[in-house]
């Protein structure tokens, strides 16, 4: 929806900022400290609805910095994964952020994984990766409580405080940032420059704009004017915590299964010396659906009404089905646990806080499985950015900077 009325929202050639991002998560606040580096002296604002950063992505996801073992060779996440994971170990030091490089492993519990697993190891090669490929009996040099076939150890895996890093980027940026924020309306004209109406009234004239969003992307895109050609499907991951963390050193990861986004359920020291078991991941029934009781009946019709919803649950409804019995059953999730950590029982698992992760998914119901950035008049719109996005959010930064800057050059600033 396009909104042009005097009355409501109307862009005049006094502006507020030049750069004017919405969404104070780590890509939205790394954007903004990537413009402050690239062009000292220009004008930052971030606007964020809740009343701090890193509420909901950033700081809902296990810490992980990943290698960037897992991705296609030559995709931005690959690229930014590898390159952001030792980018992002260098700023934790520089601005004394909690982090470890532990290494973490992969490993296969049954026999038609390991043709898998081999090739996970041959992609994290041609990613530039070290990895040492382990037997069965190697695997208790790393993890002693953990059983499998065979294993890869990726060494250059870490973890951190990524709320930390999100404040670390928001005061080294310079930005204005406007917390308690949320946008309702947006007025793009490409003569002009942006115009963003929040819930509390206030007006926010910007030359361009960059969307960050994250859950809520996909609806800003629209507000702006652009079709994004996705949807976000929100999916929840729920977490247990270990009772007894002496069991795992470090981070214990099984083979991902290729068709799908999510790592499976894993175990993850973190940097407070907690382990965090999960995710299991469901679909949520509202973008912030962080529990099964919150349900939004607005966003939960949007999704449903987009026929991508429909295509990508008929395609992998086994999968689906899976997920959600471990969702419902307890019992069932140890079970997979069990597969990588055999000595875990059901009273080991402790409920603790959800994520959810910001999915788009196209028209025919495929999951898009790479960062999506796209440029439009005046506004730059980040459209998927789920993990490894942490991890990568420095390059990501910068590439949303550089179209943002070049986008501010062509309208003459």
């Amino acid at each position: 929806m396009h909104y042009r009325s005097r009355e409501v929202v109307q862009v005049r050639r006094a502006y507020d900022c030049d750069v004017l991002v919405i969404g104070g998560g780590i890509v939205g606040l790394s954007t903004a400290y990537a413009v402050s580096r690239a062009a000292p002296g220009t004008r930052i604002a971030v606007l964020e609805k809740e009343p701090g950063p890193a509420r909901h992505q950033t700081g809902r996801n296990s810490g992980v910095i990943h290698s960037g073992v897992y991705y296609r060779p030559g995709s931005l996440k690959a690229r930014y994964a590898v390159r952001g994971a030792a980018e992002m170990v260098k700023f934790c030091a520089e601005y004394d952020v909690p982090h470890a490089v532990t290494g973490k492993l992969i490993v296969a519990t049954e026999r038609d994984e390991l043709p898998r697993l081999h090739a996970l190891a041959q992609r994290g090669r041609e990613n530039g990766l070290a990895v040492r490929e382990l037997g069965a009996a190697q695997i208790a040099e790393y993890e002693p409580e953990v059983e499998g076939l065979a294993a890869v150890h990726v060494g250059t895996t870490g973890i951190c405080d990524f709320t930390a890093v999100a404040r670390h980027l928001a005061e080294a940026s310079g930005a204005e940032i406007r917390y308690g924020a949320r946008v309702t309306r947006i007025d793009r004209r490409p003569d002009r420059g942006v115009a963003v109406l929040t819930a509390s009234g206030d007006v926010v004239r910007g030359r361009v704009l960059v969307n960050c969003a994250g859950l809520h992307c996909d609806g800003i895109a629209r507000l702006t004017g652009d079709e994004p050609g996705v949807r976000i499907v929100p999916f929840r991951g729920e977490y247990y915590e270990l009772a007894r963390p002496e069991l795992v050193r470090g981070l214990v990861y099984p083979v991902p299964d290729p068709a799908f986004p999510f790592l499976g359920v894993h175990l993850t020291r973190g940097v407070d010396g907690g382990v965090h078991v999960g995710p299991n991941a469901v679909p949520a029934l509202a973008r912030e659906g962080y529990d099964r009781r919150t349900v939004r009946p607005r966003e939960l019709a949007a999704t449903l009404a987009w026929p991508g919803s429909w295509r990508l649950a008929r395609r992998h409804w086994r999968y689906g089905a899976g997920e959600l019995h471990r969702s419902l059953s307890k019992a069932a999730f140890t079970r997979a646990v069990r597969r990588l950590l055999p000595a875990v029982r059901e009273e080991d698992l402790v409920p603790t806080a959800a994520g959810v992760r910001a999915q788009a998914v196209l028209r025919d119901g495929g999951l898009v499985d790479d960062f999506l950035i796209q440029r439009a008049p005046r506004a730059v719109h980040v459209l998927n950015a789920p993990s490894p996005a942490a991890t990568a959010s420095l390059p990501i930064g910068r590439e949303v900077a550089r179209r943002a800057l070049a986008e501010l050059a062509a309208q003459g600033r």
